[in-house]
């Protein structure tokens, strides 16, 4: 039995390599927006069709037809040798695709370009106090005034809000009309006057989340995503996007390599780990996991391109599957490390700057945020397996 790709795939994986071989050094260690170095890492790949691979030429990509044996082999090398595959962030792993389906061509050309090269960055505003999980009860609102929309409300857990330039924002439009068609999707400034920022320390001790308050805030009212009342659509496409991208299964590769690494290096009684067999049990299970992954993602993009597979059930497991993976492998890490494994900060033992320790928490925080795991587990039973839905009560009147 054949299993390679043929002659055609075998180049272009010669090529990836010798592209790391040759450049793998500029590579940065972090992959969020920001920062000259990941800007100009950026630039290289998208020029060389690393990065933002099928965005039109137009639009600042590389313009080639999807193709989902490269992308695989791009995924491989890359987090074979761990090398950073690219800026990231919710501008360019959420909006950018969305603005693509249903943007106007005035916003694609305004906004696709500097996300995708790091040169606007952007964070999402959706949850807030009195709706998470249940997003579509959200009360910020916009209404018009002119050639304005003006925006007033609160949102919290607002990643990256402190850095960001842009935010893409849910806001009640029609508040008359029923809670899932009367939401409107804002593109705007966060230096527009009326915007105030309060940063959240998380677990990790970094500030990752944030509240944001809006009074009387002035957006131009072309600044709008689909249609007026029609922001639901366009947040259900998003919320596809952003749960395959919280944990994508080629960083959970070469974070495995890097595992591997660790268990060759770390030893107990003078044995390497990678030769204990219960360490080599747990690796290879979370190994077998990290494929599963990778076998899925290729089904979704298969189902994409092709655009005659019924995927749905295939994309609902991803949050749920990928998150808890990325936390247990962290935690595995962890493991490996023994004592050394609780360092932290500025522990003169630590190992990988922390990278390990950051990401347990980081990922654990991942389990709920963007939908908790239970949610996701109700998704997967009531839609995907057509499961009875779970019971809901009256609240009671005192």
């Amino acid at each position: 039995m054949d299993l390679s790709f043929g002659s055609e795939y075998e180049e272009f994986r010669e090529e990836v390599k010798q592209f790391i071989a040759e450049h793998g050094d500029k590579s940065p260690k972090q992959s969020v927006a920001g920062g000259d170095a990941g800007r100009h890492w950026q630039k290289l790949l998208i020029e060389k069709g690393y990065a933002a691979r099928t965005i039109p030429k137009k639009y600042g990509g590389y313009g080639a037809e999807p193709d989902i044996i490269k992308s695989r082999i791009i995924a491989e090398e890359f987090s074979r040798k761990q090398i950073n595959m690219g800026l990231s962030g919710q501008g360019i792993s959420m909006l950018t695709p969305v603005l693509l389906e249903m943007g106007t061509e005035e916003q694609k050309q305004q906004f696709i370009k500097p996300t995708i090269y790091g040169d606007l960055v952007w964070c999402q505003g959706y949850s807030e106090p009195g709706a998470g999980s249940d997003l579509a009860s959200l009360t910020t609102k916009a209404e018009l005034d002119g050639e304005a929309w003006v925006v007033n409300g609160q949102k919290i857990w607002t990643s990256t809000a402190h850095s960001a330039d842009f935010i893409f924002c849910l806001v009640r439009t029609e508040p008359d009309a029923p809670k899932h068609q009367g939401i409107s999707f804002l593109l705007f400034s966060m230096d527009t006057p009326g915007i105030e920022i309060r940063p959240l320390v998380d677990m990790t001790g970094s500030v990752n989340f944030n509240e944001v308050f809006f009074t009387d805030v002035r957006v131009p009212k072309h600044q709008i995503v689909g249609q007026r009342g029609q922001g639901w659509q366009v947040a259900n496409a998003i919320l596809g996007f952003e749960r395959g991208s919280l944990a994508p299964s080629e960083a959970a590769q070469s974070r495995l390599n890097g595992v591997i690494k660790l268990m060759e290096s770390e030893t107990v009684n003078g044995e390497r780990l990678i030769d204990n067999p219960v360490f080599r049990d747990r690796l290879m299970k979370i190994q077998g996991r990290v494929l599963a992954m990778q076998c899925n993602d290729m089904r979704l993009l298969s189902a994409r391109i092709n655009g005659n597979q019924d995927a749905r059930l295939a994309g609902m497991i991803v949050k749920l599957q990928s998150t808890e993976l990325r936390h247990e492998l962290e935690g595995f890490a962890i493991d490996v490390m023994g004592e050394i494994g609780l360092a932290y900060g500025d522990n003169p033992y630590l190992r990988d700057a922390g990278s390990w320790q950051y990401q347990y928490m980081y990922f654990l925080g991942l389990i709920i945020g963007g939908g908790t795991s239970q949610i996701q587990k109700n998704i997967i039973s009531e839609r995907g397996l057509g499961m009875p839905k779970e019971p809901r009560f009256e609240k009671q009147r005192n």
